[in-house]
């Protein structure tokens, strides 16, 4: 297997690079004062100008949906192309947006895409695609261990020609956001079929259907990430038409991982970028600090720290790369293996080494100063998100132990 980038896409990494540069760091106070300022005046879930202002730019010079591979929609790029323009978009948390590739909606376009039909790619992807509207994705239950996905139970019956839907969702990422208009609701419609993973379904739900409501926002340490954030909503007898299904009655678990392997992926590319900024930061912060008489860099474990921090930011970018390979020469479902590696390996990697970051500027590190406190709460919240690293671990287990059988 050959990593090396192809010109193609190493003209891309310079392009991303300087629009990053020039734009996107210096816009990160100003997206977070717009947000502030939302918040004094009691809504924080306001789009933001300087996100549009941004989304106009990037679109204008071709830096736009990035991703979607096998697709004529997307930029014609595998995945194993994507992943270090992905990296790039995760030194910033405002980043993925300003390009049209940040999640759910990145995971929920290529489900549309790959699942849908034309009508359902023509009323709800395109302007997916166009970035007019945002998406969410319903999967996870308050009342059960989601991490088994068989455990789901909301229920999708139908009535004639309508499927009504009731049930309870939460972590349901951008549901706050007044331009999440779509969002893909996974349950039961049919609980007593002898196969538990043929018993979901997944089916498009406007967010404007009457019967969907948003309970509560659903901050993540302290933060509510507005005006995306991540909401648990209420679906009681919500009326849908039977046209809205994916695929059909019982595909919700083939959707599912057909959906999640790229997601996942994509989380783990944004990571190594965000560990990346983070062990930036770190060494600009040791060479300049002073305490006991030299330099923090000049102190032992310092550099250890930094040392390790290097060697596991480059270890997991080769697995990432390598799960990125195997998707796109095998197939998903073939590198189930190396994707479970990947969600265990890169937000595990993340924390850790923002976790010396922090350490590394002292109180300043748990701040709103340095971006850090934030950006660790994010690499936390993925060690669940799609899955929890035990699922994945148990998986991976599996899958050695079955070599011996």
């Amino acid at each position: 297997m050959d990593f090396a980038h192809t010109d193609k896409v190493r003209l891309l990494q310079q392009r991303l690079t300087a629009f990053m540069v020039e734009h996107v760091y210096p816009a990160e106070p100003v997206f977070f004062a717009e947000i502030q300022e939302s918040r004094r005046q009691g809504n924080p879930w306001v789009p933001t100008v300087i996100m549009e202002e941004l989304k106009e730019k990037a679109r204008a010079v071709g830096l736009w949906n990035l991703f979607l591979p096998q697709s004529e929609r997307g930029a014609g790029l595998t995945n194993l192309e994507y992943a270090p323009l992905c990296e790039i978009m995760g030194r910033s948390p405002i980043a993925p947006e300003v390009f049209n590739c940040n999640a759910p909606d990145t995971g929920n376009m290529e489900t549309i895409e790959r699942y849908g039909n034309e009508a359902q790619k023509t009323e709800w992807l395109v302007p997916l695609l166009e970035g007019r509207i945002r998406s969410g994705f319903a999967m996870t239950e308050p009342g059960v261990a989601s991490s088994d996905a068989t455990n789901i139970q909301a229920r999708i019956v139908r009535d004639g020609d309508d499927y009504v839907i009731n049930g309870r969702k939460w972590w349901t990422s951008g549901a706050n956001d007044p331009r999440c208009k779509i969002i893909i609701f996974m349950g039961k419609t049919d609980p007593d079929n002898a196969s538990r993973h043929a018993q979901q379904s997944m089916v498009l739900v406007p967010m404007e259907t009457p019967g969907v409501t948003v309970l509560r926002h659903l901050p993540v340490f302290g933060y509510d990430d507005a005006p995306h954030g991540h909401a648990e909503l209420s679906f009681e007898d919500v009326r849908v038409p039977v046209a809205n299904i994916l695929l059909g009655e019982g595909r919700g678990f083939e959707i599912a991982q057909g959906r999640l392997g790229p997601g996942r992926i994509h989380h783990c590319m944004r990571l190594i970028g965000l560990a990346e900024r983070a062990l930036e930061k770190m060494c600009r912060r040791v060479l300049k600090r002073v305490a006991f008489g030299k330099p923090i860099a000049d102190q032992g474990v310092t550099r250890e720290r930094i040392a390790n921090a290097r060697i596991m930011i480059d270890q997991a970018r080769l697995l990432t790369l390598n799960a990125a390979y195997m998707m796109d020469t095998v197939g998903n479902k073939v590198a189930k293996k190396e994707i479970a590696m990947i969600k265990v390996a890169a937000p595990t990697m993340a924390c850790q080494v923002i976790d010396w970051a922090i350490q590394a500027h002292g109180g300043g590190g748990v701040s709103e100063d340095f971006g850090l406190a934030y950006a660790y709460s994010l690499a936390r919240y993925l060690r669940l998100a799609d899955g929890p690293d035990e699922v994945h671990q148990n998986q991976i287990g599996k899958l050695e132990l079955s070599k011996y059988l």
